[in-house]
């Protein structure tokens, strides 16, 4: 079996020939190594591996991974779960990114939360683009009240958006892949700096980057499959019920 540093050299070498497919700058992709259910022995191995960019789906998980691995320069936690609001001090006090802002009234209470903490935190509205009723996230008529109410939150910054495309099916993903981006662009005015588009996973991160994707979330291509004890599928996220926010 593949070590976890033997699969996250395939992966990035996934990403990099997606990029030159393109005519896209080697590294113009983040890969976002998604560590959810896995132990901390295979994130310290990617990251001796250089990663340093790792997402997480659940609040207490997070928590306990960050302060297990503070002592390491430069990791950068990527929250990508559905985050209730009686979780956002977790988030607040460790995550860099937040993946999935679908309300205002989370959007408030992570402001809150930051200031004892003094940080800032960096942002993504997930966009629920396929309209599929099992996908969190807002409908693209409800994105731009929700953009235009964080303007006079002082420590959320606006980046970009995010979404989750149906399974198994590249043709409907790169569908929802360039009506992401072209959301994103509609609404720049709204984002601070070039707008981060976070979509793709581990088998659809090709189609992902060839319509834009800054962000790909990949999962089991690096740390291999997970079970979850109880659930009805291994393929199905307990507590993201709306469809898994990594692969």
């Amino acid at each position: 079996m593949a070590s976890v540093t033997e699969r996250l050299e395939a992966v990035r070498a996934r990403v990099y020939a997606a990029e030159i497919a393109v005519g896209r700058p080697s590294g113009s992709v983040t890969l976002v190594a998604v560590s959810k259910t896995k132990p901390l022995a295979a994130i310290e191995e990617a990251y001796a591996a250089g990663q340093r960019d790792f997402g997480e789906n659940y609040a207490q998980e997070l928590d306990r991974k960050a302060q297990a691995l503070a002592h390491l320069p430069g990791i950068r936690w990527h929250f990508i779960g559905n985050l209730q609001r009686n979780k956002a001090k977790i988030v607040a006090a460790h995550a860099h990114v937040l993946h999935t802002l679908d309300s205002l009234e989370l959007a408030r209470e992570l402001d809150k939360r930051l200031a004892p903490f003094d940080r800032d935190l960096e942002i993504l509205v997930e966009v629920n683009v396929s309209g599929e009723m099992q996908k969190h996230g807002v409908s693209p008529a409800e994105l731009s009240p929700l953009l235009g109410g964080l303007a006079g939150l002082r420590r959320l910054t606006a980046r970009g958006l995010m979404t989750v495309p149906p399974v198994d099916d590249d043709a409907r993903a790169a569908a929802c892949f360039r009506a992401l981006a072209a959301l994103a662009g509609a609404h720049r005015a709204h984002l601070r700096g070039e707008p981060l588009l976070s979509m793709g996973m581990s088998d659809d991160l090709e189609v992902a980057v060839r319509e834009g994707a800054t962000h790909v979330r990949v999962g089991t291509a690096i740390f291999g499959a997970r079970s979850y004890p109880g659930a009805p599928s291994p393929h199905r996220d307990p507590e993201t019920s709306g469809g898994s926010s990594d692969s």
